[in-house]
């Protein structure tokens, strides 16, 4: 290399030097947040953020499936988070619950039914124990928000003995708590509908709320709903539970009928093996040219929706959610129709607007996207009930 070419080398070297010295001066470093959404565990599960708070206040947290880790008799101080639905819990279970908390626990449970005058009894295990009922505030026309601020007077306010400022607590105030026996000493209101009931039950204490959006991950942060959490499990050990299963028809027969199952498997044993035995040629193999299911079920709907239209299609569908509905809440029928409305969006976590547009008949014919929209949305909310 020559003397001049060695010159530029080093010319060139010293400003790409200046260059990177002048681009580096110029860069500032930020921090920027990029929102994922929840993470699968806070998805499978509503109160994980309720679970993480309660263990940092140092508190022993168990997440059950069932009630079957669930002692005859409390040892220590202990406290049964139901929050999950119990539409499938036996009467064998609910007397197990409510023993387990006269003998000392504490017991936090959601109300689940509506009181029906005519049959004198919700359908609610718990409740219907305790002498609890449940109505609609409308039916009753309370919870309607005083003189003053509207968002604080919608809010709930539960008192301390001895506390000059109450607890704010964001629950649905279309439905209110009555304790027809008489025996709560503390409770929570908003307007005039009740909230929270707490009363004595043997040497425990039951908390009974009509509502536990409070305590799902996107709420628990909001007024004070962590500090009751706290409150109400405070210094003792915790038992959460999702969803109280009913006990299964195989449960229910084994533990009744253990001997009769035996010899029917015996049988079904025999038959199987005597069907087993081949008698002559075996049959030729079937021609493969055969519909597939999927085809039978789209020229099906093709066909309905030729011959009944849009609306016989989405009726179909509407019936199926009031059926199941009724399964859920005995009056429902009954009800007038902006209270199903109501009922339905609680059962399926959805505004009672998007309700009312679902459940009515379309007035005119709706588009391809708008038709394949309102029946996923009419199968999500029947999938919940």
């Amino acid at each position: 290399m020559s003397g001049r070419q060695r010159l530029v080398a080093i010319g060139i070297g010293l400003a790409l030097v200046l260059f990177g010295a002048w681009l580096l001066g110029r860069l500032q470093p930020y921090r920027e947040i990029v929102e994922r959404g929840p993470t699968p565990q806070a998805r499978a599960n509503p109160y994980l953020a309720a679970e993480l708070f309660l263990r940092r206040q140092g508190l022993d947290v168990r997440r059950g499936g069932g009630l079957e880790a669930l002692p005859a008799r409390p040892d220590g101080a202990q406290t049964l988070l139901l929050l999950g639905e119990r539409e499938h819990m036996t009467p064998r279970q609910a007397e197990r619950v409510l023993a387990w908390t006269a003998a000392g626990g504490r017991l936090v449970f959601v109300a689940e039914r509506l009181w029906d005058e005519k049959a004198g009894r919700s359908g609610d295990l718990l409740l219907d124990g305790l002498g609890i009922q449940q109505y609609l505030s409308a039916e009753l026309a309370i919870g309607e928000p005083r003189d003053g601020d509207r968002r604080r007077a919608e809010l709930a306010r539960f008192y301390l003995q001895n506390e000059k400022t109450p607890a704010y607590l964001a629950f649905d105030t279309a439905f209110h708590l009555y304790d027809s026996r008489h025996r709560t000493y503390a409770w929570a209101n908003s307007g005039e509908a009740t909230h929270l009931l707490q009363v004595h039950h043997g040497r425990g204490t039951v908390t009974v709320l009509s509502d536990a959006w409070i305590w799902e991950n996107p709420n628990i942060g909001d007024h004070d709903h962590a500090w009751l959490l706290w409150y109400l499990s405070r210094d003792s050990q915790i038992t959460l539970v999702h969803r109280v299963a009913g006990e299964g028809l195989a449960t229910l027969l084994l533990r009744h009928f253990p001997a009769a199952l035996l010899a029917l498997a015996l049988l079904a044993g025999g038959l199987l093996w005597r069907a087993g035995l081949r008698r002559g040629p075996p049959l030729p193999a079937a021609r493969p040219a055969r519909r597939q299911l999927e085809e039978h079920l789209r020229a099906d709907a093709d066909f309905l929706l030729r011959r009944g239209g849009q609306a016989s299609l989405l009726q179909g569908l509407q019936q199926d959610i009031r059926r199941r509905a009724g399964h859920r809440e005995l009056r429902f029928a009954e009800l007038p129709e902006e209270a199903q409305w109501q009922l339905l969006a609680r059962f399926g976590r959805l505004p009672a607007e998007h309700i009312g547009q679902l459940m009515r008949p379309p007035d005119q014919a709706l588009s391809a996207a708008d038709f394949t929209r309102q029946v996923a949305d009419l199968q999500r909310l029947r999938n919940t009930l």
